[in-house]
């Protein structure tokens, strides 16, 4: 029977503790041992997690004395702890869905060149009734290492849902633990390391776990008041980082740079456009978005998206919302012809 460790880190999320850990314990066909590691809570999170492992020999409870922030608290249990073939690392507000342990283990057994797998989990907005899980017949799916890492670069996002990743231990611990520089992409950052060295496993049909949206996520802060610059930013910063410390590993360095700083600059001018569309234009969030769009790629004046919100600063943060985005594209794409055909008259082409 396959064994899982599974790391459960805990920041003030004791009334959703049980839930999580509950979810892991029912798990069947496999074996598991967990640990939950109370973050200096101070609100009663670190009792829950000892009447858990009280009531469960394969539970076991740590507080910290002091808050050591997220990124320690992860590399402590995978790091240090996991000693399994597989790891797992969940948020105590997050679940997994029934027979998902099974199901990532039986495509690893099946698939050794494989560094990790994941699955789908469906986003729980807790105001909402709890999503119905996907149950029953499922299949493997097996990407090769690379080609998913150039996805990655393409998409400039992270498809992955963190409580469903299952890491081989041995790979976790040669790549090292998450990297505190990345504050709310570690675990992108995570994924790409892991996928220098192996194939990714994807469980297709069947939901292996619930990811619960509520006001006190980690990454709620990146989304607000600054039309989601930090987020690109720290996008931007993942990739560089693994360009500039393993690019020796990936041979299309040149192509992966140029794909993540187009779509990233793209996904920048389209935040701006949308600003304005909802008459919030011509603010310093959105100067910073087009800013960062400039620094970020050196052709972002070219990408049909520069064409699209320099119209709409032209009519103004009054008059765009009153525009249809599909008028919009429109004039956008012939403004952008005329500057090709502007280009070719210049270079005498």
């Amino acid at each position: 029977m396959n064994s899982v460790d599974v790391v459960v880190p805990c920041y003030r999320y004791g009334h959703l503790l049980p839930h999580c850990v509950n979810s892991i314990l029912s798990q069947e066909d496999v074996e598991v041992r967990v640990l939950i590691i109370d973050d200096a809570s101070g609100d009663g999170s670190a009792d829950v997690a000892r009447e858990l492992a009280a009531a469960d020999p394969r539970v076991e409870a740590r507080e910290h004395t002091e808050n050591k922030r997220h990124i320690a608290t992860f590399n402590e249990g995978v790091l240090e702890w996991a000693e399994a073939p597989l790891t797992l690392l969940i948020s105590a507000d997050d679940e997994l869905n029934a027979g998902a342990l099974r199901r990532a283990t039986e495509l690893m057994d099946a698939n050794p060149s494989v560094a990790f797998c994941y699955g789908h989990a469906p986003r729980w907005e807790v105001q909402n009734p709890r999503p119905q899980l996907r149950q029953g017949a499922w299949r493997p799916i097996v990407y090769d290492g690379h080609s998913w890492i150039k996805g990655r670069f393409d998409a400039a996002s992270n498809p992955v849902f963190s409580p469903t990743v299952v890491v081989r231990t041995d790979l976790q611990k040669k790549v090292g633990g998450y990297n505190p520089k990345m504050l709310h992409t570690s675990d992108l950052e995570m994924w790409l390391k892991l996928a220098l060295y192996g194939d990714v496993g994807f469980v297709s049909g069947a939901d292996q776990g619930v990811f619960r949206v509520h006001e006190s996520n980690m990454s709620s802060d990146y989304y607000d008041h600054d039309l989601g610059l930090k987020d690109l930013q720290m996008r931007s910063l993942t990739f560089e980082e693994i360009l500039t410390n393993h690019g020796d590993l990936l041979p299309d360095v040149p192509e992966l740079d140029r794909l993540f700083r187009r779509r990233l600059a793209k996904e920048a001018l389209l935040r701006a456009g949308r600003a304005y569309d909802r008459g919030n234009g011509g603010t310093q969030a959105v100067d910073e978005l087009v800013t960062f769009a400039r620094d970020t790629c050196e052709d972002a004046q070219r990408l049909p998206e520069w064409g699209t919100l320099q119209l709409r600063k032209a009519v103004g943060p009054r008059v765009a919302p009153l525009l249809s985005p599909l008028v919009l594209t429109a004039v956008g794409r012939k403004l952008r012809q005329r500057g090709r055909d502007q280009r070719l008259i210049d270079e005498g082409v």
